[in-house]
């Protein structure tokens, strides 16, 4: 006698998609990983982080800031879309600098000369810990080889940034009073151009992810990348815990 085969189907391809607002609320919701609430952070700043130890941060931080317009790059390098394209490599200038404005790698540059790291030593890379680097080529990597839809909702994080940089300009110059207040300068000028750029990234992502399979997989993709900042967290932690 024949039996009938019952095929369960995945629960991304039975249900409905959501509309857009709650796909939005959706991401929004992901703010939970993010690595504002990493025990290092918070940490930091609560002013719990002596010099070194943020020094450390700074340093290893600068090998995602260099690693940023490469992403970039990947991303414009596989996007077939012109309109996109247009506004992204936005994104490179914003980093890499253009005409007078020095852009947010210099800046970052300056936050370490500000907190005591010369120029020529941060450039060296020679304090990036294994588990930073392992983490950033990742993400790289990841942008590299897959849609540039994909790359794009990658970048979602900056949704939560202004949140993490407008803290650190509150807190940090009490807190942290021997650190040259122009070298924080980075932080203030990421709140506008993050909240730009979520603007068209949110776009692209409510405008492509429109199956619940599809919204299912930027979800996946969003945290991957709050991986990605939570491993460098993890990684510098390990390395200047016990740094006086």
């Amino acid at each position: 006698m024949n039996a009938a085969i019952n095929v369960t189907q995945p629960a991304a391809d039975i249900d409905p998609p959501w509309n857009r607002e709650e796909f939005k609320s959706q991401l929004m919701a992901q703010e939970i990983h993010y690595h504002i609430h990493h025990p290092f952070n918070l940490r930091m700043n609560s002013g719990q982080l002596n010099p070194e130890q943020i020094r450390g941060w700074v340093a290893n931080r600068f090998y995602y800031q260099i690693n940023i317009p490469q992403k970039d790059g990947a991303i414009l390098a596989n996007c077939t879309d012109r309109e996109t394209r247009r506004k992204w490599i936005l994104r490179i200038h914003d980093h890499d600098g253009w005409e007078d404005n020095a852009g947010g790698i210099e800046a970052w540059v300056r936050l370490g000369e500000a907190v005591g790291i010369p120029r020529s030593e941060l450039w060296s890379l020679c304090h990036v810990v294994p588990g930073v680097r392992f983490a950033v080529d990742a993400y790289v990597n990841f942008a590299r080889q897959s849609p540039w839809q994909e790359g794009v909702c990658s970048s979602l994080t900056e949704m939560f940034a202004p949140k993490i940089h407008k803290e650190r300009l509150a807190n940090w110059p009490s807190l942290y009073p021997w650190i040259e207040a122009q070298g924080l300068q980075y932080f203030r000028s990421r709140i506008s151009l993050a909240e730009r750029d979520v603007v068209h990234g949110l776009q692209v992502t409510l405008d492509h992810f429109t199956s619940r399979a599809q919204q299912q997989r930027a979800l996946e993709i969003l945290q991957f990348k709050l991986d990605v900042l939570w491993s460098m967290m993890d990684a510098i932690e390990l390395a200047y815990s016990g740094r006086v």
